[in-house]
């Protein structure tokens, strides 16, 4: 097949695309996406690039889109339904490196550890001035238990908290099944006014843009931590920077 790779991803797997398809390394030309993709059966990416309705229309032999990774806000989704081209998602994984990646940031808050190094490299040691707080026994406040953020959960739940979460669609047998995997289903309103650590892992689109914003932020704990990995716009950022600067309480 004829495949154009927008983004990089690991060697062995360009070699291996190189030894059995027509492949064109997209990330390594100088000429624009749109001239790339114009002959391409299959196009590969992950985020980074944006996969707009103009490179969509350009590529008028595309059977078939593969995004590595999960988010698919980069995408004209509406143009690529129009089209009835197939949208794979390779996920991989990206729930466990995420969800340690969250962790680490919400260890690094919560022990104040960046703040230490940068004393420590300045020759200064406030020993009583960075205690931290212990994450065990605290709450846990997931936005979008998903595939991250449930591993999130887990984590949580291993590490003594008290992992609490909740999802678009609510039913009981789900609920029932994240509370075998440590995480208690409830709305949003609870899990964001109840969370001593608030996790975000949800989609970016139309529904939960500025899902976080200045009514949410205000509804959380004084000195609660907010943590995302998710994408930006997910969160108010005006209305953080004025919660941040001006209330002082998270």
């Amino acid at each position: 097949m004829r495949i154009l790779l927008a983004s990089p991803i690991h060697r062995d797997a360009i070699e291996t695309l190189e030894r059995s398809h027509d492949l064109i390394c997209g990330f390594d030309s100088k000429d624009d996406l749109r001239t790339l993709v114009a002959d391409r059966e299959v196009l590969v990416f992950r985020s980074g690039v944006s996969i707009s309705k103009e490179v969509i229309e350009a590529g008028q032999e595309l059977e078939l889109l593969v995004r590595a990774g999960s988010g698919i806000d980069n995408i004209d989704v509406d143009c690529v339904r129009n089209r009835g081209i197939p949208l794979v998602r390779v996920r991989g994984p990206s729930p466990q490196a995420v969800a340690e990646f969250t962790f680490a940031l919400m260890l690094d808050a919560a022990r104040r550890v960046s703040e230490a190094d940068r004393s420590v490299r300045q020759g200064h040691w406030p020993k009583r001035e960075l205690g931290g707080r212990l994450t065990a026994g605290k709450t846990l406040g997931i936005v979008g238990v998903g595939r991250i953020g449930t591993r999130v959960g887990e984590l949580g739940s291993a590490w003594g908290m008290h992992s609490i979460g909740c999802v678009k669609h609510y039913s009981s047998e789900r609920a029932d099944r994240f509370s075998a995997q440590g995480i208690t289903l409830t709305d949003i309103d609870s899990v964001v006014a109840s969370a001593d650590f608030l996790t975000i892992h949800v989609p970016l689109n139309d529904e939960t843009h500025h899902l976080i914003d200045a009514a949410a932020l205000s509804r959380m704990k004084p000195g609660a931590f907010l943590i995302t990995t998710a994408r930006g716009g997910i969160v108010d950022e005006d209305a953080l920077y004025d919660e941040l600067t001006q209330a002082g309480r998270l």
